[in-house]
C-alpha cells in the first residue's frame, strides 16, 4: 500500500514538473512564421501559402496548434478544425519533436477580387498529457493580391476591334512620317504598309518601322460602381473591375496609353481612384493593384462632382470607355453633357438579367450590353 502511494505521488510530481517546465520553456527557441508563395494573384487562380515551425530545442511539443484567419473569399479546401462565417478561421495542428523543422504547404483559391491581410499567428501548445495549453501570439504583416479577372466575351471582343480600329485611325492621324523610334515585330493590328521589308528580308520575320508621333493616342476608362438600389447587383459591380482590366491589359499590350478613374475607394489612400496616362508593364499592374483595392462595402463617392469636369475635357488623340451597371439620371445627364458636347465614347454596361435593360435611346448607339 506504501509503495503504491509513493508511486502515486512521484507520479503526480513528475506531472507537475513536466507541467512546470512547459509553461515556462515551450516557446523558448521555438519560431513560426507564415508566407504566402506568390503575393498576387487573379480571381480564380490558385495560390499557396507556407507555414514553417522550427524547434530549436530538445525540448519535444506533444501538440502545437498554428492559428490564423483571413478573409473568406479565399477559398480553402476543408480542413478540420477550421471554419468559415463572415471570416475564415484556420487551425493546423502540429507535433514538433525536438530540433525538428517542419514546413507545410497550403493551397487555396482567390474567389473574389481584393487586398488581403493576415496580421498575427496565434500558437497554443500543450504539456505531454495535453491538460495544459500555453498560448502566445506572433506579429506577421502578410499580404496577398487578388487581381480582378480581365473581363472576356464574345460581345466584349468584338468591341474592342471597334476600339482598335479608332486608335489606329488616329494612330495614323497623328504619326510623324519624319521621325523614326525602331524596328519591332509585325503584330496583326499593324498596317501592312509599316512592313520594313529590309528588315524582314535579314531577320526572314516580318518587321515593322515604328514612327513617333506628333501626340500620342491613349484610352480613358471612367467606371461608376455607385450602387443605390434595394436589391445589389454585386456580380455586375465586380463584372466592372474586370472590364477595366480587360481594357487595360489590352490597350496597354499594344502600346497605348491608358488612364483610369472611378468613384470606388482605394482602401490605401481612402480615395476615389484616379490613376494619370501612362504605358508599359508597369502601369498595368499599378491598374490591377488599384482595382483590387477598391472596398466596395464602403461608400461610394459622387462621380459627378469627382470626375464631371475631368470627362467633359476630350482631345483629338484620346478615346474614352465608360463602365457602369446602372443608369441614374444625374449620371445619364453628364454623359448626355459629354455626347452633345462632340464626345466620343463606348459605354460598357454589364448585366446579369436575361433581357437587355431599357436604356435612353439618346445613348444607344454607344451603350455596349454585356451579359456576365
Amino acid at each position: 500500500m506504501i509503495q503504491v502511494l509513493e508511486i502515486g505521488l512521484i507520479a503526480l510530481l513528475l506531472f507537475f514538473l513536466q507541467q512546470t517546465i512547459y509553461k515556462r520553456l515551450w516557446n523558448r527557441n521555438l519560431t513560426a512564421s507564415f508566407s504566402f508563395l506568390s503575393t498576387s494573384i487573379f480571381e480564380g487562380e490558385q495560390g499557396s501559402l507556407q507555414e514553417v515551425i522550427e524547434n530549436r530545442k530538445r525540448l519535444p511539443l506533444s501538440m502545437l496548434k498554428v492559428k490564423f484567419q483571413t478573409s473568406r473569399n479565399l477559398i480553402f479546401d476543408a480542413s478540420k478544425g477550421s471554419r468559415t462565417t463572415d471570416r475564415y478561421y484556420r487551425n493546423d495542428v502540429f507535433h514538433v519533436g525536438g530540433g525538428e523543422k517542419i514546413t507545410r504547404t497550403v493551397t487555396f483559391t482567390g474567389g473574389r477580387r481584393g487586398y488581403y491581410q493576415v496580421d498575427k499567428l496565434e500558437l497554443v501548445a500543450s504539456d505531454l498529457f495535453l491538460t495544459t495549453e500555453m498560448v502566445e501570439t506572433l506579429p506577421v504583416n502578410k499580404f496577398l493580391y487578388v487581381y480582378p479577372r480581365p473581363f472576356d466575351s464574345r460581345e466584349f471582343r468584338l468591341s474592342l476591334q471597334q476600339l482598335n480600329g479608332d486608335i489606329l485611325t488616329k494612330r495614323h492621324l497623328l504619326e510623324d512620317p519624319f521621325e523614326y523610334r525602331g524596328i519591332r515585330e509585325y503584330q496583326p493590328y499593324d498596317d501592312v504598309r509599316s512592313i520594313n521589308w529590309k528588315a524582314t528580308a535579314k531577320t526572314d520575320e516580318l518587321k515593322v518601322t515604328q514612327k513617333n508621333f506628333t501626340s500620342l493616342p491613349s484610352i480613358r476608362i471612367f467606371f461608376n460602381v455607385e450602387d443605390r438600389g434595394v436589391l445589389k447587383k454585386e456580380e455586375c459591380v465586380e463584372a466592372c473591375f474586370q472590364i477595366a482590366a480587360g481594357l487595360s491589359k489590352f490597350f496597354l499590350n499594344q502600346g497605348v496609353r491608358v488612364s483610369c478613374y472611378g468613384n470606388g475607394v482605394d482602401i490605401f489612400t481612402g480615395e476615389p481612384v484616379a490613376i494619370e496616362a501612362s504605358t508599359g508593364k508597369g502601369q498595368l499592374w499599378q491598374i490591377y493593384r488599384t482595382l483590387a483595392r477598391v472596398d466596395t462595402a464602403k461608400e461610394t463617392a459622387d462621380f459627378t462632382g469627382c470626375f464631371g469636369k475631368k470627362l467633359l475635357e476630350q482631345s483629338d488623340s484620346t478615346i474614352t470607355c465608360i463602365i457602369a451597371p446602372n443608369q441614374y439620371p444625374d449620371f445619364v445627364e453628364l454623359i448626355e453633357a459629354f455626347q452633345n458636347g462632340g464626345g466620343d465614347y463606348l459605354w460598357f454596361y454589364p448585366t446579369a438579367e436575361r433581357s437587355d435593360p431599357k436604356i435612353p435611346q439618346s445613348l444607344k448607339e454607344h451603350i455596349r450590353i454585356l451579359h456576365i
